[in-house]
């Protein structure tokens, strides 16, 4: 077998690499990203499921010595540590595609009897990630941009996880505090106070709850859904399409990401907070909908909602649900489910 080492994004122009949760056209693309040519008897949800995939089935295209990918995630981690690591990545197959589903798709379901360890494990790579270098997209903002700087994460990640993935107890200090938050998150999605209302008509998930949640809490019960609209105490909303709009999944079909600005306008005839309704582009990893969301770094609203200011609206909570579901059940009108949306349709639909 292919011994393989990771190299920096810049390289793979002169060296041909497995590009994992990437493209580029020197390379054998792994990734889940919309149209990337990934090999379709290997196609799964996230980047780290297709590589595990590959692995598996002994694709021949594997046989090169590099691997590369142009951004630092969990799922691109796992992807890039999987092919490093091969008879290890499929010893713990199970194990790797959890941490890339709660880490990409912020899905946590506590019934797989696999998930509190992969959760242990993408905590542990969030704290550290904190600690030593930036938050995710904080690159946005540096000279280096994200392709150059997440060199120095992969090498530390590669170099520190097979200890950690044997006993993600030695590394206890780091991970305990967001698990435990996630963790009371997750009972609150359960609590009598916490409703949950499905539309799979438009693909959207409508959360009522008290307070605002760590994500792999909040989408704990959206699997199999697109939006979430979020409405907490004092008519605070957020309405946001998941990553799982802006990839391309295997296992379902689905509608394409539409823009928010005419709901955003429709929004605004309404507000009399003196607050604006805001919107992100559709090409936004996961748009966002929220009063004076214009303010927000993509840093800070990747962060979990429990780390930013969500404000009030003047805007009743029945009201509100029934604008957001009245827009989405017009605008989705004549378009039905599928796979493989490309970024010149969805586009074109927005």
């Amino acid at each position: 077998m292919q011994k393989r080492q990771f190299i920096p994004f810049s390289e793979v122009k002169k060296k041909k690499a497995i590009v994992v949760d990437s493209t580029h056209p020197n390379g054998v693309m792994l990734s889940h990203w919309k149209g990337a040519p990934t090999p379709a008897e290997i196609r799964d949800d996230t980047s780290a499921a297709i590589v595990l995939n590959a692995l598996r089935q002994g694709l021949p295209s594997l046989d090169l010595p590099y691997v590369t990918a142009n951004h630092f995630d969990i799922d691109g981690f796992v992807g890039v540590w999987a092919l490093l690591n091969p008879a290890l990545a499929l010893e713990n197959e199970e194990l790797l595609r959890q941490m890339a589903l709660i880490g990409d798709f912020r899905e946590l379901d506590l019934n797989h009897p696999l998930a509190g360890e992969a959760l242990k494990l993408v905590c542990w790579i969030n704290a550290k990630e904190r600690e030593l270098f930036y938050k995710p997209f904080a690159a946005d903002e540096m000279e280096e941009k994200e392709a150059a700087q997440c060199a120095q994460k992969f090498r530390y990640f590669l170099r520190e996880f097979n200890a950690v993935l044997k006993d993600p107890d030695w590394e206890k200090g780091a991970w305990e505090d967001e698990v435990a938050s996630v963790l009371l998150g997750y009972r609150d999605m359960y609590k009598p106070d916490t409703k949950i209302e499905r539309y799979p008509d438009v693909g959207l998930v409508i959360v009522q709850t008290p307070h605002p949640l760590h994500y792999y809490a909040l989408f704990s019960r959206t699997q199999g859904f697109d939006m979430v609209l979020t409405c907490y105490e004092q008519n605070r909303y957020e309405l946001e399409y998941k990553y799982t709009t802006w990839v391309d999944i295997a296992t379902r079909p689905t509608l394409p990401r539409l823009s928010m600005a005419p709901l955003a306008e429709r929004l605004n005839a309404l507000e009399t907070s003196g607050r604006l309704w805001t919107h992100d582009a559709v090409t936004e990893t996961g748009p966002l909908l929220r009063l004076e969301g214009s303010g927000l770094s993509r840093s800070e609203a990747y962060d979990n909602p429990t780390e930013r200011e969500i404000y009030s609206s003047s805007i009743p909570v029945g009201q509100f649900k029934a604008e957001v579901l009245h827009f989405y059940r017009e605008a989705y009108a004549g378009i039905s489910p599928k796979q493989h949306w490309t970024w010149k349709e969805v586009k074109e639909l927005s």
